[in-house]
């Protein structure tokens, strides 16, 4: 089967643009010649934090919803995961940039759209549109990674960043969810595979979006 015939083929095409306008967005390439500001770094921490909260509740539907154990038990892991990125790398890097996490920091706008977006998808569709909305932040991580990761940072602390969603390990995350992707990918109707790309796009652009909040360093306006 063609690549353009698979479940994962199909989704990418629809997000080509969004995934241009990630890589040109200047929080990217700030992150990559060193210009992005502490401060909306500091923010997407912040956020980011937030957001993983909701995202390890997300996997863990997914979990709950796999069709196999071993779909289930990888959705689980990934979710302790997110838990565990939560509690190490974000507090590592709040540390280096000279300010702990701060536990009563807002959750921004954007932040909570996309977590609210993601948990009511789960939770009120089926497995393949949670599998739908929950694999961008799987996949474009890990493309921005490797794209990023040949031209690294100037930024010792970028750098890091750069160097874990790019490296390996994490990739071989992705490619275990993009496997599963097709696999169920080959059990849809038509009308259950539009809505699987339609929660792929929506979730793919509160990825453009996250990043373009952490840049502005969004706040509530009211």
């Amino acid at each position: 089967m063609a690549d353009s015939e698979k479940l994962t083929g199909r989704l990418w095409s629809a997000i080509e643009h969004i995934y241009d306008g990630v890589l040109s967005h200047p929080f990217v390439s700030g992150l990559t010649d060193g210009t992005l500001p502490a401060e909306s770094f500091r923010h997407y921490i912040e956020q980011d934090t937030h957001y993983l909260r909701g995202y390890a509740r997300a996997l863990s539907v997914c979990a709950a919803k796999a069709p196999t154990e071993r779909d289930t038990v990888m959705f689980a892991e990934h979710a302790a995961g997110a838990i565990a990125a939560e509690q190490d790398m974000h507090a590592e890097l709040m540390a280096e940039l000279g300010a702990p996490f701060d536990q009563d920091a807002p959750v921004a706008p954007t932040t909570q759209a996309y977590s609210s977006y993601l948990l009511a998808t789960v939770y009120g569709g089926s497995f393949a549109e949670g599998v739908g909305a929950v694999l961008p932040c799987y996949w474009i991580y890990a493309r921005v990674g490797e794209e990023l990761l040949t031209r690294s940072s100037p930024n010792p602390l970028y750098a890091r960043w750069i160097a874990m969603y790019g490296g390996e390990e994490f990739q071989k995350v992705v490619d275990d969810v993009l496997a599963l992707t097709d696999r169920i990918g080959t059990t849809l109707s038509e009308t259950e595979t539009r809505r699987v790309v339609d929660h792929f796009v929506t979730t793919s652009r509160y990825e453009w979006m996250f990043w373009d909040a952490a840049f502005r360093r969004e706040v509530w306006p009211i």
